[in-house]
C-alpha cells in the first residue's frame, strides 16, 4: 500500500444528503476529499449539518448546474483528476 495522498471526488446527484454524509466520513482519511453537487440541495437540518462538517474539514463543496456546459466541463476535469470517484 502506498502512503501518497489520493484525491477522492464525491458527486452528489440522487441521494445528496447521503453523499454529503459519506464525504464527511471520508475526511477521516488522510486523503483529499472533493464534493460536487449536481443541482440544488434541500434546505434541511441533515444537509446543513453535513455542510458544516465539510466546511470544518476544509472541504470545498462545488454546486454545479447540469444544464450549464461550463459546469459539466468542470466536473469532467474533476473526474479526470481524481484517484477515486463516488457518484451517489
Amino acid at each position: 500500500m502506498t502512503d501518497s495522498v489520493k484525491t477522492i471526488l464525491v458527486i452528489a446527484q440522487d441521494k445528496k444528503t447521503e453523499a454529503l454524509r459519506m464525504a464527511s466520513g471520508l475526511t477521516l482519511l488522510d486523503d483529499r476529499v472533493q464534493v460536487s453537487v449536481l443541482g440544488d440541495l434541500e434546505d434541511s437540518d441533515a444537509v446543513n449539518e453535513q455542510l458544516e462538517a465539510l466546511d470544518f474539514a476544509d472541504v470545498v463543496v462545488d454546486r454545479l448546474d447540469p444544464a450549464q456546459a461550463v459546469d459539466m466541463a468542470k466536473l469532467a476535469t474533476q473526474v479526470g483528476a481524481a484517484d477515486a470517484v463516488y457518484m451517489i
